[in-house]
């Protein structure tokens, strides 16, 4: 699942810290490998299957019902599926998933996945959308449906809104969804109006299942773990409103800028001219049983033992990072600056853990990634003040193998590094948004490959 790193003239100068930084974020990311997540969760006993999730234990006796069909939708899809599979085996008898293009992993044999764009929607995201639904509106009353939900599902099943003299196009999510991304407005928020312009999230699925009994296993990449932001609310109920997705809009300042359709529906919705989204106590959830079996929490827990086993003090910051790339980067780089010079808040030899979900206000023309810009932001504390960073070993990665638009999982800050880089091509770089061509050329990029999991970033901060 976890390829490591090329070439091996880059691998030769990593620095000791690189290498144990590198070490626990392949720990984390082992630990959400969403078949061992599945194996650990899901008991099955002759027919009865117990699901023991974060918070709660679900038992489904299997016999009850005449199919059981899986759908769902995430970067995870892929490895969630094979998972699956090798619990119920014969018991599941037909499923459809959506994945990213490339993270299919192995085959599935019972399961049909069905590549789609993120993270910005394509043809096959609305393909994968019809699937689903057609396959849901096959359910009864004696179907299990299980779902299986990840990060990405938001873009990777995608239903253009229709109502009676309404129909939004696929080109109108995709614009909208640039902008979104392109203002940094934060996930929750991005869902927030996607489920609003959908035809499948925000709990509409939901209605499409019922009166099946649907259980769903979640893999979060929502920071908070909050279930109705995860894939848009696949499988939970909406609370949000077409007023405030349109005040995410106006307050991003990409308001005016909308497709005419989707302003338009934005604002019919907020007249109470077309249906919302259904809301808690809608008949729509009476089966349905959301459960959360994987976290950004678990994945930190695996790397503060990695780094502990490493002869580190370990302090687990966060899993709940939020806010500016850039900034993030340059107040870790600060704490690191710390410890380097006070040993505050950690003894050396020191590893901070954080974990998250960053935003990227776009400024520039330049290609990265959430991580990588965070990377380069703190890159840049670093050449300002070189002699403050000795020791110091910086890694921020997502968990699902792509960092933005790239092919890479994120990327490195340390002082060999800033001593191989031209601070103002730094300064440049960061400008123009451009982190991935800057620490390709210098051979600071993390290329995990595709890991077929998602639970947000992980930040990892070594000071020896």
């Amino acid at each position: 699942m976890f390829v490591g790193l090329r070439p091996e003239g880059e691998r030769k100068m990593r620095t000791s810290g690189c290498r144990n930084a590198e070490s626990i974020v392949r720990a984390a990311i082992e630990r959400v490998d969403p078949m061992k997540m599945i194996a650990e969760s899901l008991v099955l006993d002759e027919s009865v299957l117990q699901i023991r999730a974060a918070a709660q234990t679900y038992s489904v006796d299997l016999a009850d019902f005449h199919r059981v069909i899986v759908l769902g939708a995430g970067k995870a899809g892929a490895t969630m599926t094979l998972g699956l599979e090798e619990v119920l085996g014969d018991w599941i008898t037909d499923g459809v998933v959506a994945v990213k293009a490339g993270h299919t992993g192995n085959a599935s044999t019972k399961v049909r996945l069905v590549e789609a764009g993120h993270p910005v929607p394509d043809r096959n995201s609305v393909h994968a959308a019809r699937e689903v639904l057609r396959l849901a509106e096959s359910a009864d009353e004696g179907t299990l449906c299980i779902a299986l939900i990840s990060g990405g599902g938001s873009s990777l099943l995608t239903l253009p809104a229709s109502f009676e003299g309404m129909q939004l196009t696929l080109e109108d999510i995709q614009v909208t969804t640039q902008l979104l991304l392109g203002a940094g407005t934060p996930i929750g928020e991005i869902n927030c109006v996607r489920k609003h312009l959908s035809g499948i999230s925000g709990g509409r699925f939901c209605r499409v299942v019922a009166p099946a009994t649907l259980v769903a296993l979640i893999l979060s990449d929502v920071v908070g773990d909050d279930l109705a932001s995860i894939a848009s609310g696949l499988a939970s109920p909406d609370n949000g409103t077409y007023q405030e997705a349109y005040q995410i809009c106006a307050r991003d300042g990409i308001a005016d800028q909308l497709p005419k359709r989707v302003r338009e529906m934005l604002l019919a919705g907020m007249r109470g001219e077309i249906p919302e989204t259904p809301k808690p106590g809608d008949p729509a959830f009476e089966r349905v049983h959301p459960l959360l079996i994987g976290t950004n929490s678990l994945a930190l827990d695996a790397a503060r033992q990695c780094a502990e086993e490493l002869g580190y003090n370990t302090l687990v910051l966060t899993s709940r990072l939020t806010g500016e790339a850039r900034e993030v980067g340059r107040v870790l780089a600060g704490i690191a600056a710390d410890i380097a010079a006070r040993e505050v808040p950690l003894r050396k030899p020191a590893c901070l853990l954080a974990g998250g979900e960053t935003t990227v206000t776009l400024r520039g023309s330049g290609k990265g990634g959430r991580n990588q810009e965070m990377a380069l932001s703190f890159l840049e504390q670093i050449a300002a003040q070189p002699e403050a960073f000795r020791g110091v070993s910086f890694l921020s990665a997502g968990t699902d193998g792509n960092d933005g638009p790239t092919d890479a999982a994120g990327a490195w800050a340390t002082p060999s590094l800033a001593e191989r880089s031209n601070r103002s091509a730094i300064s440049e770089a960061l400008a123009d948004n451009d982190s991935y061509h800057f620490f390709d050329g210098v051979g600071g990029l993390l290329k995990t490959g595709p890991t077929n999991t998602n639970v947000c970033d992980i930040q990892v901060l070594l000071v020896e």
